[in-house]
């Protein structure tokens, strides 16, 4: 699916899609390349990324998520996520998109959720799909219980209204698909390497035999409707994903957002068509699994993309090593789920699985007609209004759906890149700044990920690690947050290697 949108979003979209973490790969492989004093910037804040991250969930001194209370404004919370790269990824996408999504996060905790506890506090009965009264609810307890349908409408209505603005580049890149279909292996031949992508005959074939085999296989049993709804939903939620993490990188991806909305419309299509029971739930879970399976991939290979784009790679050759990376780690990830539910089994205490579970109240809600559509609607609302306001709609609702602890950090990345653009001198300096800032919330990025890897191949291999925070003082994790901060700011302003490009 994400072939044919290659050219659409990481070529002719290049100065609005910055794909941060993509953009984060290719400073560190043109920098390891170059080397001097740029290569520096990158291992510095890799290796500042690292250490915050193995000390705050590797060794566990520190809590690595702080928030506190609004005074007098009951329910009302702000929170971060102390990640260095949720800074990185702050600092890249910019202030704009970095604020839109922070709108969203306080729209949801110090208006929608003070709202609700307001006017439910008298309440003595639990108000669906709430099993307690909520009164008895704080503001995580809020969030869980409303917010998240009201974000996952919003995410929807994102979706559709980014979809619905993309049909016009959509048709092209469809009329551009069918033409260098039609002109076979010259079309491509004619093109520069770095433009040329997996030949569209071979690409159209592979998702035509794959839907078949889907809606043939006994054991998947969706059928053809289940089939034509992963075609259809499938590359509609892979454009919107690929755009997403385009904008806000892939570590603040809805993917669970935009797989509740194609739960909804497939169960809801199931039961109109006289496909329900537990056969319609299992086949509308299995095309969500699909499609969740695809949009997140489609995020992931977005970033390589645009990375490749930006280094000089041969698109067709990536997209084939990524076909290959996707059958191997189908393969491997299948057993590694099935060990775990035999380990810990996938709803208990030891092993919840929130999205999971959030997913099996929608099907059975769909299907036994209890679904709360009021607060869906809502969010699909909310995501009108912010459309007509001039705002990015998809971003705002990503903001919504999100805690608020993964916006403030990203914000705070967008304030820092916005007070080095604010005190440059020239628009010369200002470029140049921007590109050093760049550069160390590449290596943020980089280190925390790759420690964040290693951790988990630790726990993996059952390498005794802490499993309890040595500390729960907010105040350590919040300074040692404003200091990678400040040494962002400081690496952008620098004047070494100012004047070198």
């Amino acid at each position: 699916m994400m072939v044919p949108l290659r050219r659409m979003l990481i070529v002719k979209e290049h100065e609005t899609l910055p794909y941060p973490e993509g953009t984060a790969c290719a400073e560190v492989l043109i920098t390891g390349e170059k080397g001097g004093s740029n290569a520096i910037m990158v291992a510095s804040g890799l290796l500042i990324g690292g250490l915050m991250k193995a000390l705050g969930d590797g060794f566990k001194l520190f809590k690595t998520e702080i928030e506190t209370s609004i005074y007098k404004f009951k329910n009302a919370v702000v929170g971060a996520d102390v990640y260095p790269a949720l800074l990185g990824v702050g600092y890249i996408i910019g202030p704009r998109i970095s604020g839109q999504m922070l709108a969203g996060g306080l729209l949801a905790w110090i208006v929608i959720i003070p709202l609700i506890g307001f006017f439910g506090a008298d309440s003595t009965h639990a108000i669906f799909p709430s099993t307690e009264p909520i009164k008895h609810l704080d503001a995580w307890g809020i969030w869980d219980n409303y917010i998240r349908y009201i974000g996952a409408g919003a995410v929807a209505a994102g979706g559709i209204i980014t979809l619905a603005k993309s049909i016009p580049t959509l048709y092209q890149t469809a009329a551009a698909t069918f033409k260098n279909l039609s002109n076979g292996s010259n079309s491509q031949a004619s093109l520069d390497r770095t433009d040329r992508d997996m030949p569209m005959k071979y690409v159209i074939l592979g998702a035509l035999v794959l839907i078949v085999i889907i809606a043939l296989d006994p054991f998947v049993k969706v059928g053809i409707l289940g089939a034509l709804a992963i075609a259809v939903f499938g590359f509609l939620f892979v454009t919107v994903a690929s755009r997403i993490v385009g904008i806000v990188g892939s570590s603040s991806s809805p993917v669970s957002g935009m797989t509740i909305a194609t739960l909804l419309i497939v169960t809801l299509i199931f039961k109109l068509t006289g496909y329900h029971g537990k056969e319609g739930m299992v086949a509308a879970l299995t095309v969500a699994a699909i499609v969740c399976t695809a949009l997140a991939v489609a995020g992931d290979i977005s970033q390589d993309l645009k990375t490749g784009y930006l280094v000089g790679g041969t698109p067709w050759k990536q997209q084939v090593a990524m076909m290959i990376g996707v059958l191997a780690s189908g393969l491997v990830m299948g057993f590694i789920l099935v060990m775990l539910h035999k380990a810990y089994t996938m709803g208990s205490a030891a092993l919840p699985a929130p999205k999971a579970m959030l997913m099996k109240i929608l099907v059975e809600g769909i299907m036994g007609g209890n679904l709360p559509w009021e607060l869906i609607l809502i969010g699909a609302s909310i995501s009108i209004v912010i459309e007509f306001l001039g705002l990015n709609s998809l971003v705002v609702a990503v903001g919504i759906y999100l805690p608020v602890h993964t916006s403030v950090p990203i914000m705070a990345g967008g304030i820092v890149r916005w007070l080095v653009e604010v005190l440059s001198k020239s628009k010369e300096e200002k470029e140049k700044r921007s590109e050093k800032g760049v550069l160390f919330a590449s290596g943020l990025i980089a280190g925390e990920s790759l420690v964040g890897v290693i951790i988990a191949i630790l726990i993996w291999l059952k390498v005794p690690v802490p499993e309890n925070v040595a500390t729960e003082n907010q105040w350590l994790p919040l300074l040692l947050f404003i200091i990678i901060c400040v040494m962002l700011y400081m690496a952008s302003t620098s004047k070494k290697g100012l004047a070198k490009k």
